[in-house]
């Protein structure tokens, strides 16, 4: 089977969640591409895809607008062949969120017309190098406020990186045909 990894990223984690979904989709013997959204000479083709995996963050209560037509304008070849969509979020990281980064999902599903198969809340990460000042205030009085979250060279992963391969290998195992 072959797939396509459709992605886009703001501070790199994004990234790092699409280039595990390759080696997760590779490590069991499948075709797989890589397709950044941010790449404006870049080609998309569905061509001999099988299964789609989207990735892309939220900011500011959103998914890139980039990320968000691509899948609009995609809505015929996505729902031609299965899907993943994982939504990456701060949010994510805590269960007392949860509801909130559904909200950001679903409100991506409205604005774009598609519904995938599956879908994942996938944890972000803070990358406190990257930020303006106005940003880091944000992350620490909005989205961190009352929690103690300890940086490493200003970065801290709350990515369940066991879990989402589950969720990938469940995606493209459930699709794989009986002889597989």
């Amino acid at each position: 089977m072959n797939f396509l990894v459709i992605f886009e990223t703001v501070e790199g984690q994004t990234r790092k969640i699409a280039d595990f979904a390759v080696q997760q989709i590779s490590a069991a013997g499948h075709g797989v591409r890589l397709f950044n959204t941010q790449d404006s000479l870049a080609t998309l083709s569905f061509d001999g895809i099988d299964g789609v995996v989207l990735a892309a963050p939220v900011h500011e209560r959103r998914h890139p607008k980039n990320f968000e037509v691509l899948v609009a304008a995609s809505l015929d070849e996505l729902q031609a062949r299965p899907t993943l969509l994982l939504s990456v979020s701060l949010k994510a990281a805590f269960p007392e969120c949860i509801e909130e980064a559904q909200d950001y999902l679903t409100e991506m599903k409205l604005r774009t017309g598609f519904t995938p198969d599956r879908e994942g809340l996938v944890a972000g990460a803070v990358r406190a190098d990257s930020y303006s000042y106005f940003e880091s205030q944000i992350v620490q009085m909005v989205v961190l406020i009352g929690r103690d979250v300890e940086l490493v060279d200003g970065v801290r992963e709350f990515t369940d990186w066991d879990a989402l391969g589950a969720e990938i290998r469940g995606f493209f195992k459930m699709r794989a045909p009986a002889d597989d």
